[in-house]
């Protein structure tokens, strides 16, 4: 059985009528999984809140408390994209948590699966785009302090560059950051991972399976990591809002199929997380999100 944690915090959040991000995917794709039997109900795991003191050692202790406490200017606030708000905070700590969980999991199970998570464009102190606090960097050094888990790899196939993992990641040993990303994008100043593939606008399935096999073999070659943390966004899909580039639907579960397959060819965990995806048909994008969650169930 695949492992899976979820938290009901994760859609938990009022945010106004017109805001772009589509908080309720996260129970959307809770419920689609379900009603289609996808997944098994006893599969799921309920994570704990990260704890501040955690917090505090991999960001800017100034920044967490002025999250924390809900005092942070307003320039940082615009620039993170939601209001704050307690119900905000409690997410934001059990979505940390659950990415940490799903290393947990996925080191016992060679497998798990994070019903949220994907946060890199947090930086050490700052948040941005939607992300408050990294969970990928988070995730990857709660890990390293897991029986037979030295290095770390975060393999990050969200349209957008995890500019904020890269930043982080340059300050640990065994921790190596790759992503694959539409290079006119947000962000528009990029930052340097261990491993940077940018695709240019337009790409379709064909082309874009064959610069993700091409990157995963190498970084597994390179780095040899014992855990791969995997970031499955799914706005690289041709009919998403932000993304830019022509995967379909088949060609995100093609790409799934392939990450988790030679995860499990060499014998690497591998915790995934969804990432993101943003479609005003809430519907249909549980769908897109769903695809990893049937890869995953295709092989394990």
């Amino acid at each position: 059985m695949v492992p899976l944690v979820y938290h009901a915090s994760y859609s938990q959040l009022a945010l106004p009528h017109h805001h772009r991000f589509p908080i309720t995917k996260y129970q959307a794709l809770y419920q689609y999984l379900l009603d289609r039997q996808i997944v098994d109900p006893t599969a799921f795991h309920s994570p704990e809140a990260v704890s501040l003191e955690w917090l505090k050692s991999i960001h800017c202790p100034d920044y967490v408390m002025q999250f924390i406490e809900q005092r942070l200017p307003d320039k940082a606030v615009r620039r993170l994209g939601f209001p704050l708000s307690e119900r905000l905070t409690q997410r934001t700590l059990y979505s940390v948590g659950g990415t940490h969980l799903a290393c947990e999991l996925a080191v016992r199970h060679g497998v798990a699966l994070q019903l949220s998570g994907g946060y890199h464009h947090a930086h050490y102190q700052f948040g941005s785009g939607y992300c408050v606090f990294n969970d990928l960097i988070s995730a990857a050094l709660h890990a390293q302090s897991l029986a037979g888990i030295v290095t770390v790899l975060i393999f990050d196939c969200d349209v957008h560059q995890g500019d904020g993992t890269a930043a982080m990641g340059q300050a640990y040993d065994n921790l190596y950051t790759c992503s694959i990303h539409c290079q006119e994008n947000f962000p528009a100043r990029k930052q340097t991972s261990d491993l940077d593939l940018e695709l240019s606008r337009g790409v379709g399935d064909e082309e874009y399976l064959e610069a993700v096999a091409q990157t995963l073999a190498l970084a597994i070659r390179l780095y040899q990591p014992d855990l791969i943390i995997y970031d499955a966004g799914v706005d690289v899909h041709q009919a998403d809002r932000l993304g830019h580039l022509n995967i379909t639907t088949e060609g995100i579960y093609q790409r799934d199929r392939l990450v988790l397959d030679n995860a499990k060819a060499a014998s690497i965990p591998i915790a995934c997380v969804v990432g993101g995806g943003y479609s005003k048909e809430i519907e249909v994008l549980a769908e897109r999100h769903a695809q990893v969650f049937i890869a995953a169930h295709a092989i394990w």
